[in-house]
């Protein structure tokens, strides 16, 4: 539900991160407001981009009000954004948590499999749409390519069921992404309209596509190894894709997302960047550094010490299961995503290990310790 893109305190200099907060509490505030706390389950980091986009092509900081004291602040108060920015990742955050409940529902995973527990869930997955497609129409936005992504897929998904992998009656790859990278597309491309900035729409359209199939292939790697224990349908496992080949997609689609960014009119890039650019790519190292394993096992072609490893040569910490993993699941979803159980932080371990950038708060030290191909992590963040 939270999305690829999680950056934490130690990537992103102190005023990168203060942005990164406003979004995210705007957005979990401005779902509480207009459709109750409940709705505040729905809080996506990959659907708080077009907020941060927003922003990031207007020539002045979006709006901020003062919220009261939050336990996940330390209870302390904070300036948070309030804007259409945040209203439009609001729209998406709901059509997109409505598709994911309805795949899982089409699908019968796990508990969605008993009668009673789907029909509660495809009933709250129709609030959250006609909630998401109400306010999408209050901004302007034509949510039909979001609405519509899920029965793609669905449809995508099950007509080739007899069909072999590769066959021509399967289709391929690509053509599974689709309606990940229309959606993501579409939404994106919204934000010229609110920022004012119309010939961006076009670049903004490669990168929600850019976006979007990496977001898809990098949730297929990620979920590999369990959907092929379970039988659940995988997109890799379907098309007979393998690792390399779904790297090779992977590199593809984040060299073209890097490349939109780069044609974008931004008077206020460096969050955009940041997130858009280097937290996709740790996110794709993340994926495939673990696909594939199981138990104390280690990541395919990474012994203890090599580059892709897991820190300190310690195996990834595995999901129990059972009554922990859902209790650690309701807390992960009740912080917003800032608290994560041990098997999912060590996701994230290995860059904050090797790049501990705690004790930088400004860009001149932060930039010293994020090194890449990508560039400073605080450039143009306008930190003194």
């Amino acid at each position: 539900m939270f999305g690829i893109v999680r950056p934490c305190r130690h990537v992103l200099c102190k005023g990168l991160y203060a942005d990164w907060m406003g979004h995210l509490c705007g957005l979990c505030l401005a779902l509480r407001d207009e459709h109750g706390h409940l709705s505040r389950l729905v809080t996506n980091y990959d659907g708080l981009l077009v907020s941060v986009l927003t922003e990031a092509q207007s020539p002045t900081s979006a709006s901020r009000r003062r919220a009261g004291p939050c336990a996940l602040r330390g209870f302390k108060g904070a300036d948070v954004v309030e804007s259409e920015g945040v209203r439009l990742a609001a729209s998406v955050s709901l059509l997109l948590a409505a598709g994911k409940v309805s795949d899982h529902v089409a699908d019968g995973d796990g508990v969605y499999a008993r009668r009673p527990v789907a029909a509660g869930a495809t009933r709250l997955a129709g609030r959250w749409s006609s909630a998401g497609a109400a306010m999408a129409g209050t901004l302007g936005f034509d949510p039909t390519p979001l609405t519509a992504a899920a029965d793609r897929q669905t449809l995508l998904e099950r007509a080739p069921a007899q069909a072999p992998p590769g066959s021509s009656a399967a289709p391929g790859l690509r053509e599974l992404t689709g309606p990940t990278e229309d959606a993501v597309a579409a939404a994106f491309a919204h934000t010229a309209v609110l920022a004012g900035k119309p010939h961006n729409r076009e670049a903004l359209e490669a990168a929600g596509r850019g976006f979007g199939k990496l977001a898809h292939l990098i949730d297929a790697v990620e979920d590999l190894a369990d959907d092929r224990e379970s039988g659940a349908y995988n997109p890799l496992a379907a098309t007979g894709t393998g690792l390399d080949e779904a790297r090779r997609h992977c590199d593809v689609a984040h060299a073209e997302l890097r490349a939109a960014v780069d044609e974008l009119d931004m008077p206020r890039p460096g969050l955009t960047r940041a997130l858009l650019v280097r937290e996709t790519g740790s996110a794709l190292s993340r994926a495939f550094a673990t696909a594939g394993t199981h138990g104390t096992g280690h990541p395919p072609g990474h012994a203890p010490g090599d580059p892709g490893a897991p820190p300190g040569g310690r195996p990834p910490k595995q999901d129990p299961g059972g009554l922990l993993s859902l209790a650690c699941a309701a807390l992960t979803c009740c912080t917003c995503g800032l608290y994560r159980p041990a098997w999912d932080e060590d996701r994230e371990g290995s860059f904050c290990e090797r790049f501990d950038c705690s004790g930088y708060d400004c860009c001149g030290n932060c930039c010293s310790c994020c090194p890449g191909e990508d560039g400073c992590c605080c450039d143009g963040c306008g930190c003194d």
